[in-house]
């Protein structure tokens, strides 16, 4: 399976859980916000991945996020990345 595929189904799975949640299963909303706290990790976890083993810039990391090289720069490496 390659990775467009996983982000499909990944994304599948999220909004199958949001529907049985808006189906009134209160009590699940904050399991389904917790899931931002992992996907943030995820998201540093594989850019700090990027630029240390692969050599990746922050112009290289912002490209396919259609951010700025400094806005990238500024929400996950900080001045000392």
């Amino acid at each position: 399976m390659e990775n467009p595929d996983y982000a499909a189904f990944l994304k599948r799975i999220v909004r199958a859980y949001s529907k049985r949640i808006a189906e009134g299963d209160i009590e699940a909303l904050a399991d389904l916000s917790g899931v931002i706290v992992e996907l943030d990790h995820a998201i540093m976890q594989a850019i700090k991945q990027l630029r240390a083993q692969h050599g990746y810039s922050w112009a290289d990391i912002a490209r396919p996020l259609g951010i700025t090289r400094q806005a990238a720069q500024q929400r996950w490496g900080g001045d000392s990345s």
